[in-house]
């Protein structure tokens, strides 16, 4: 460890280590701190995890219902432990890559709990309570979020979780199970536990799931789940939670409304999924006086914070809480900070409208999976944008007859003057990998025109935007 360094970073997930590994590259002097292990909440707690299991029990799922395609699996089962013993397999590989990728790179991984001083100064204490010192000519701040609690009578009960501890736990196989938010997280975990046999209630006090998402992809979702027996209530308030007494059939009573009717609920586990909050609790010195807005750090287009050289990217800014929007913070910092033309943008303004448009692709990994990027129809009509729409139903596409995977449906937006792409929401297989092509579409002011010069190949999932950006043109002049 030395002194000084170029850049200090504090916070090793999607933000601190994608800045770490590009000013490294770029001869930065580099020092990564962290408490906790390389990959942050993403690789240990979140993403990787999260969608290690969505694909376990997704594969098991499918093998029970394999006859469709003339396949036979006598008794098909499943082993927890090992399942969960795979999910850590993932994260500990992910972060053994990392790790190996900064001792490579000359970056000096540092295990602590920091906290910013003055001048740029940062103090570091490990779990042996031993203390450093080092100091950065820079220091940007990707520090993360952490899971929510709601204020609800009982939440502190045992068997009472966030994500990131069922996550973490040891693996357990719940009859039935509680969350609380109809949210990406609550619902991609849903879908898991459903899966495997667990019996789930999602209580939501909005009146639908994915309340930011196109009403339209909300509905199709809820038929889904519901089909596969998951209870979802809308509109819903979970008043307590209360210990399990004798003659109750699980560990925890959960007591909601719904449909305005007094509910009662015997679970073995409640997931409370209520969204994340920024991580800033301790990270500053008390004369530091950094601008905070009700917890989260405020910075400029440019990340900068108010005290010169330290920036802030990601969750901790209290923006877009997704991975590749730290990531992409960071590189565009540290290119910044390099004297060079960033090479990655979060939004633009497309020629003939007077409003910007999001670039950030928004992934939600149920099944079948939902991705979008730029405008939706819904957020279109409230701001005033005229679009034109194009829509393509997945039944109908090759692929997903082979698959048996006909529920789905691709949607793009384009400005009716200019033809330039607005947006895009894809309900179907891959719809995830799918995304990128759009959003590249989008940052580059592609008209449908444009769209339609590339041959897709047959049969593919992807030859469904093709279908949906024709459809788009059938009132739009040649």
């Amino acid at each position: 460890m030395r002194d000084t360094y170029d850049l200090v970073i504090v916070g090793a997930g999607p933000g601190g280590y994608v800045a770490a590994r590009k000013a490294a590259g770029m001869g930065m002097s580099v020092a990564l701190i962290d408490r906790g292990p390389v990959g942050g909440t993403c690789v240990n707690r979140g993403c990787i995890p999260a969608k290690a299991l969505l694909h376990a029990s997704t594969l098991y799922r499918e093998m029970k219902s394999c006859e469709r395609f003339g396949l036979h699996a006598e008794e098909v089962s499943f082993d927890l432990q090992e399942i969960y013993r795979y999910k850590d397999e993932a994260a500990d590989r992910m972060r053994g890559e990392l790790e190996e990728e900064f001792c490579r790179l000359g970056v000096d991984l540092i295990r602590g709990s920091a906290v910013i001083c003055r001048d740029r100064m940062v103090r570091v204490t490990d779990e042996d309570g031993s203390v450093s010192v080092c100091q950065g000519k820079n220091i940007l701040v990707a520090a993360g979020a952490k899971a929510n609690l709601a204020d609800i009578p009982g939440v502190e009960l045992p068997g009472v979780m966030t994500s990131e501890e069922l996550l973490t736990a040891d693996a357990h196989r719940y009859g039935r199970m509680l969350i609380l938010g109809g949210g990406v997280i609550g619902l991609e975990l849903a879908t898991v536990f459903q899966s495997l046999g667990t019996e789930v209630t999602v209580v939501e006090i909005s009146d639908r799931l994915l309340p930011n998402m196109d009403q339209e992809f909300s509905d199709a979702l809820e038929r889904i789940l519901t089909g596969r027996g998951i209870r979802i209530c809308k509109e819903s308030i979970l008043e307590r939670i209360e210990q399990g007494k004798e003659g109750d059939s699980g560990r925890l009573v959960c007591r909601f409304v719904c449909d305005g009717k007094n509910n009662k609920e015997a679970v073995d586990a409640v997931l409370v999924s209520v969204g994340r909050s920024p991580a800033t609790e301790g990270l500053f010195e008390r004369d530091v006086p950094v601008k905070l807005e009700r917890g989260r750090i405020i910075v400029d287009d440019f990340f900068r914070t108010n005290i010169p050289g330290v920036y802030a990217v990601g969750d901790v800014t209290g923006g877009i809480q997704l991975a590749h929007v730290a990531s992409a913070q960071a590189a565009y910092v540290v290119e910044r900070m390099n004297g060079r033309k960033p090479s990655v943008i979060i939004s633009m303004v497309p020629g003939g409208l007077f409003t910007p448009v999001s670039i950030i692709p928004s992934c939600i990994y149920t099944d079948p999976e939902i991705a979008s990027v730029g405008l939706t129809e819904e957020e279109a009509r409230k701001k005033g944008v005229p679009v034109r729409c194009g829509r393509y139903v997945m039944r109908e596409n090759g692929q997903s007859i082979i698959s048996g995977e006909e529920e789905g449906f691709i949607k793009v937006l384009f400005a009716p003057d200019s033809d330039e792409l607005l947006g895009a929401q894809l309900m179907c297989p891959r719809a995830t990998d799918m995304i990128g092509e759009m959003a590249t579409a989008l940052a580059n002011g592609l008209t449908s025109t444009q769209l339609l010069y590339a041959m897709r190949a047959h049969p593919t999932f992807n030859e469904a935007i093709s279908c949906a950006v024709e459809d788009s043109r059938k009132d739009f002049p040649a």
